[in-house]
């Protein structure tokens, strides 16, 4: 899937990400990322990823695999 980088959460090195086609943005964590820091993300990115169910079990979705596009 695609989408937008729309907050980071640097101090938790989190962010959401908006997916197109999808009414709620996306969890990812930092350790989620491939090719590309935390650091080097900014709001706005356009950006490649995957979707797995949450390890919390509550249903939600996460963002893994995330690549800038």
């Amino acid at each position: 899937m695609t989408g937008t980088i729309k907050k980071l959460i640097s101090d938790k090195h989190f962010g959401f990400i908006g997916a197109e086609g999808m009414e709620k943005d996306l969890f990812f964590h930092g350790n989620a990322l491939v090719g590309v820091t935390f650091e080097e993300l900014r709001e706005g990115d356009a950006v490649s990823f995957d979707i797995e169910d949450s390890p919390k079990g509550d249903g939600r979705k996460n963002a893994v695999n995330v690549k800038r596009a």
